[in-house]
């Protein structure tokens, strides 16, 4: 209010003056009264930081979640890795004959034929 009598009164205001009409007016802004009149925007502004903890937490949490799943997915695909080449080398005709020996069947040693009418 000061600041509004010098205004309109014309008078110069020296700069020790001007610091201590702002002081004031700072003072005035962090009063009950202006906290009171802002107490929406305050609660505004706790919900706002409440919800970015959240969102924070939730994140972290679901990268940690991510990384873990990551590290199953590659211990999977070394063991496919594994399967698949154990697979591969089962699957050659000389272990095949091998295991069919075990069960007392033989390779059949005449080239396969055709039967015509």
């Amino acid at each position: 209010m000061s600041t509004e009598k010098n205004i309109q009164s014309k008078e110069p205001v020296s700069p020790a003056q001007q610091v201590k009409a702002d002081w004031r007016a700072l003072v005035e802004a962090f009063s009950y009264k202006a906290i009171v009149n802002n107490l929406p925007y305050l609660g505004y502004l706790a919900l706002l930081c409440v919800l970015y903890i959240g969102n924070s937490h939730k994140a972290i949490t679901l990268q940690s979640e991510i990384n873990q799943e990551n590290k199953n997915l590659k211990e999977l695909g070394w063991k496919y890795k594994d399967r698949k080449s154990e697979l591969l080398r089962v699957k050659t005709q000389s272990n095949i004959g091998h295991y069919a020996a075990r069960v007392g069947l033989h390779s059949y040693i005449n080239p396969a034929y055709k039967i015509t009418k």
